[in-house]
């Protein structure tokens, strides 16, 4: 049974949906395995022994301050999994510090599954059928200076012309309005039958936001482009369009630039889930995993989720991450600095595929719910 972690002024309510037996607060202990390139083929990780490592995350203020190890492995060279939630290898060289993940980063290894940590089951898929229909196109976006593909889904029994709330999917890292969804397609996703019953009508709208992780950087702004640009053209189809209201989404870096939207345009949008965001607890920490993730440290301080939790006040919001995500000391401190009634669930998994569609059914039915009572 999920159990609240905290309440009160000023934190989120946090739920432990599964505890893990490596974690205990913000001090832990996690394993260790090393994935290294292999040299004889490029491209393919080396699996390298796993060994025990006790890691002691230390936070002040709600970010993470210090990371102290025990354990057999070169301080220059190691990656540091379980459920204490850090997910590093700081590489010899000049290839500095890569956050690791599933389908997150460029020249990434694949996070070891250890003790079963990233065994997630995703629950069967029940769809209203027939879906929805699909409708595609590219437009030339001024915000970032290229044409860019868009995608808008349908719920079933409707189509163009048909008014209705719009949830505003976000890709993650190295995807686009092809790939934003985990497992199914966007129409299905609103297709889904939660506990035998449809959701609320809704339509989705994905688009291409390329790898600058939803903000703006010079010559190139993905926000931009959906603020001023998508979403309007969206209404002008009858979607978002008054009374009915809009909801973010996404997920890794979708998950972030979710957050990030409803934080900068609280009066745009009504509500907001992410799963897995790829949320960084410092510039340099964000600058030495990806380069191309923000284009300053006065960047980074303005699209910081975690400083500007508070702008989430009386909104909707709901985030997923797994204990063993590497990710999971940013939606700590972001969970710490979130507003009573932010709605933060941590649960047994990591930054994988399975986690992603698991997560997308509640999600979906979350933004279902306060959509429907944002656009009455």
């Amino acid at each position: 049974m999920p159990v609240a972690l905290g309440a009160g002024p000023g934190l989120g309510q946090v739920r432990q949906a599964q505890a893990s037996r490596d974690h205990a607060g913000p001090v832990g202990i996690g394993r260790v395995a090393s994935t290294l390139a292999d040299p004889t083929h490029p491209g393919r990780p080396r699996q390298c022994p796993s060994r025990l490592l006790r890691i002691d995350l230390r936070l002040r203020g709600g970010r993470v301050e210090s990371v102290e190890h025990e354990g057999g492995f070169s301080r220059r060279r190691f990656l540091i999994g379980g459920a204490a939630g850090l997910g590093v290898i700081l590489a010899a060289g000049g290839t500095g510090i890569e956050l690791v993940s599933h389908g997150v980063l460029p020249g990434q290894s694949v996070l070891d599954r250890l003790d079963g940590a990233c065994s997630v089951d995703v629950p069967p898929l029940d769809f209203v059928e027939p879906t929805g229909p699909t409708l595609s196109g590219q437009f030339y976006s001024a915000a970032r200076r290229q044409s860019v593909g868009y995608l808008i889904a349908y719920p079933p029994r409707h189509g163009p012309g048909d008014a209705l709330p719009l949830i505003v999917m976000l890709h993650g890292f190295g995807g686009n309005h092809l790939t934003a969804f985990s497992g199914m397609q966007p129409a299905q996703g609103l297709a889904l039958k939660v506990n035998g019953l449809p959701l609320a009508p809704m339509a989705m709208v994905t688009v291409d936001g390329g790898g600058g992780y939803w903000n703006p950087h010079p010559g190139d702004d993905p926000m931009g482009m959906v603020v001023n640009e998508l979403i309007p053209m969206c209404q002008q189809r009858g979607l978002g369009a008054s009374p009915n209201a809009i909801a973010t989404m996404g997920i890794s870096m979708g998950g972030y630039g979710a957050i990030l939207f409803a934080e900068r345009f609280p009066g745009l949008f009504s509500a907001v889930a992410a799963i897995s965001p790829a949320i960084w607890t410092s510039y340099s920490q964000a600058a030495a995993a990806n380069t191309g993730a923000f284009a300053s440290p006065a960047d980074f301080a303005t699209c910081d989720v975690v400083t500007h939790a508070r702008n989430l006040d009386d909104k909707p919001v709901r985030v997923a991450s797994g204990n063993s995500d590497p990710f999971h000391p940013g939606v700590v401190a972001f969970a710490a600095a979130s507003p009573h009634g932010t709605e933060v669930i941590f649960s047994k998994g990591c930054h994988t595929g399975a986690f992603f569609t698991a997560n997308e059914v509640p999600s979906i039915a979350f933004l279902s719910q306060h959509l429907v009572g944002a656009s009455r």
